[in-house]
Formats: C-alpha cells, sequence, structure tokens
C-alpha cells in the first residue's frame, strides 16, 4: 500500500474517531449511517459522543411524538441529571395548554419605570444562565417623544430612575400569532402551542440559529457555553418546554413563564412589577383585564409592519 493511501486510511480513521455534537452529527449523516447499515463501525462515533446532552437525550422523539409513559421516563431522567449535575432535588413536569385559553400579554409605558425587576425575576425564575448572562428581558430607555428604538438605550445605569426625560419599553418573546422564528426551524423543533406560546423542544433543537435570525425582536437567545447557575439560586420548579435548565448549544426564550400560567399563576415578570405597568390575561375570556385593555385603551404592538401578530400589546394612559 502506497504511503499515500495509508495516510487517507489514517486521516479517515481519525475523522470517525472525531467527537461529534447533535448538530455535526446530523451533517455528516452518521445517523442515516447508523440505521441504514447497523454495522459496528457506524457505532463507532457514538463511542466518543462528547456533548452536554445524553445519548439517550440524543436519540428521543420529537415532542409532539412522544407517549405519555415516554414523557414520564424523559420527566425523570432530566431531574436525575439536575441532582447529578447540580446537586439539587428537582420537579420537572410537563403542563399542557389550558383548553379555550389565549395568553396575551399588556404593558402600561406610562408605568413602567425602568426599574428592571421583571428582567431579574425572570432570570431567577426561568435558571437563566449567569455566566455567560442570558437574559430574555431587554428594557430600552426611550427620549420622550419618539417610538424610533434606533435611539433607545439598553445599557442604561443612573443611580435612580425613572430619568428626566425617558420612558421605558420592556422588549420579550412577542408570542407572534404568525411567528417568523418557527417558519425559519429546519427541524421542526419550535412551534406555537395550542395556547398560543411559542415553545422550544430543548433536546430537538440543533442549534442552527436560524430563527434567532429571523425574529425581528431580538427574543431568542443562544447557549454558546454550558448554563452556570449557583446551587442556592436554581429554581427546582421546573417545566419541560419550560424554565428546565437548558443545554449548551440550543435556543431559548421567554415561554410567558409557560410552568406557572398553566397552573393558574402570574408570569413572574408581572408579579414583579412594582409599578402595576403589567397585565397578563385570557384573551378568549371577555371579562379579563386583557378583553378590557383591548377595548378601553389605545394600543399598538411593536414593529407592526413585520407581519407577525404579537400578542403583546402596549399602551399608553391619556
Amino acid at each position: 500500500m502506497s504511503d499515500k493511501a495509508t495516510g487517507k486510511r489514517a486521516a479517515s480513521r481519525k475523522e470517525m474517531f472525531k467527537p461529534l455534537s447533535r448538530r455535526s452529527f446530523l451533517k455528516a449523516g452518521a445517523l442515516g449511517s447508523l440505521l441504514i447499515g447497523g454495522t459496528s463501525a457506524a457505532m463507532l462515533p457514538l463511542r466518543k459522543f462528547k456533548n452536554d446532552t445524553s445519548l439517550e437525550a440524543f436519540f428521543q422523539q420529537h415532542y409532539e411524538r412522544l407517549t405519555p409513559g415516554r414523557m414520564e421516563r424523559i420527566l425523570k431522567r432530566i431531574e436525575n441529571e439536575v441532582k447529578e449535575r447540580h446537586g439539587i432535588e428537582a420537579s420537572v413536569t410537563d403542563p399542557k395548554p389550558i383548553p379555550g385559553v389565549q395568553f396575551a400579554y399588556a404593558l402600561n409605558i406610562s408605568r413602567c419605570v425602568g426599574c428592571r425587576r421583571c428582567v431579574h425575576a425572570c432570570v431567577e425564575e426561568n435558571n437563566q444562565s449567569r455566566d455567560p448572562e442570558i437574559q430574555y428581558i431587554r428594557v430600552l430607555e426611550m427620549p420622550n417623544g419618539t417610538f424610533d428604538v434606533e435611539k433607545s438605550n439598553h445599557y442604561y445605569a443612573p443611580d435612580t430612575v425613572p430619568t428626566d426625560g425617558k420612558y421605558y419599553m420592556p422588549v420579550q418573546c412577542q408570542q407572534c400569532e404568525n411567528p417568523s422564528c418557527v417558519k425559519a426551524c429546519p427541524v421542526g423543533a419550535t412551534w406555537k402551542d395550542d395556547d398560543g406560546i411559542v415553545v422550544i423542544d430543548y433536546d430537538w433543537c440543533i442549534g442552527c440559529r436560524y430563527c434567532e435570525a429571523a425574529c425581528p425582536y431580538w427574543a431568542r437567545r443562544f447557549n454558546f457555553a454550558d448554563p452556570e447557575i449557583p446551587k442556592e439560586q436554581i429554581n427546582p420548579e421546573m417545566a419541560y418546554l419550560g424554565n428546565r435548565i437548558r443545554p449548551k448549544g440550543t435556543m431559548e426564550k421567554c415561554t410567558f413563564c409557560l410552568g406557572r400560567v398553566r397552573n393558574g399563576l402570574l408570569p413572574k415578570c408581572a408579579e414583579a412589577c412594582p409599578a402595576g405597568a403589567r397585565q397578563f390575561g385570557n384573551l378568549l375570556d371577555p371579562d379579563s383585564v386583557i378583553r378590557h385593555i383591548l377595548r378601553e385603551k389605545r394600543v399598538y404592538v411593536f414593529k407592526e409592519e413585520v407581519g407577525t401578530r404579537p400578542k403583546f400589546y402596549y399602551w399608553f394612559d391619556k
């Protein structure tokens, strides 16, 4: 055998044993080799599998194809993984949408004082990484007299708020009726659930970030590194499609705190707001606070021109 052929074979073996992520595994077509051939050679990459998610999670079915029994095993597996990695007892559930409910949010910009308590409450409730820091809510400080977000400041840091001549506009996932992020996902890892909340199956996401690019509200976040959360700050009440700790290399975002609202509670940001600027409720209930606001106030949606039809409404007091 020639030196050239020997070198080529060595390079091939080196590539075969290269650790794979879920994304590179799918890209390489190794899954197809495994399913079609079932050979020991096809299994070799899995022996070197180095990822932040388990092999069982890697091969599990899409959320919508999971049976109740299989989901129960997955929830137990996640609880065990949380205990092994973080040393806490977590309760992971899979709350379903409530029939006859379409959730929506309304925010009174006249009352928001820019204190960012909503941001910090969201971080704590949803087990967002502290290092690297991930936040779902941005509070834009805007000059009075303009709606131009190009003039906003996300990094304002005065000693006290509000600042004279400014108003504040919190922005998070708008839970769109026509979500561009869902259309952009090539593998169906994100979808609009029956109660209008746009969710992500973190175990099905391949981290391509197409959804992030498609979102006009900069509402999606990507885990570039293993999330770090102090043990004593972890919220042990977790939801599968909500605030469970997300693995590295996946997308995440606000879900209206689905683990809370599907059990009759308010989103944590609404609960934390000291000014009463945040209102939440069921669009299908004619007596809900949301329907009252839509009926009585002059509301607007952010970036109406892009056609995503947000279910997050803003309004001003007269």
